[in-house]
């Protein structure tokens, strides 16, 4: 598993070593894997646990037995989840940068003197 130099993970940010990978031991549908990395080992079993989650999910709702449809289930899930949340971010970023730019215009305006900064924000003074 290569991944860049910081990953963030629950709103706080995993340092790895490059320079040293290890094999963290994960169990996915009932499976052991070695997973060499370079990545938290703790990091490393919350995704193969949420893998595992999401392949149980997918079995529960397939009819089919077949271990290699029900994988790929699972990450066709995976998938769409990832394209949801990129969509929501794209989007509510286009968003919060619209309005932080018009709130730097206001701060501008009001550091330079300008009398239509206080009508623009609603400042009544």
């Amino acid at each position: 598993m290569r991944r860049p130099a910081r990953v963030p993970a629950g709103g706080r940010e995993l340092a790895m070593d490059r320079t040293r990978s290890r094999v963290v031991s994960v169990e996915i549908g009932g499976q052991r894997y070695p997973i060499r990395t370079t990545l938290d080992p703790e990091y490393v079993v919350r995704l193969a646990a949420y893998v595992d989650e999401r392949i149980r999910a997918a079995a529960d709702e397939a009819r089919s037995a077949d271990w290699v449809r029900i994988v790929v289930l699972a990450a066709l899930n995976i998938a769409d989840e990832l394209f949801q949340c990129r969509e929501a971010t794209l989007s509510d970023g286009g968003q919060v940068r619209a309005r932080a730019e018009a709130i730097e215009r206001l701060i501008d305006l009001a550091l330079a003197g300008v009398p239509e900064a206080s009508a623009a924000s609603g400042d009544p003074s």
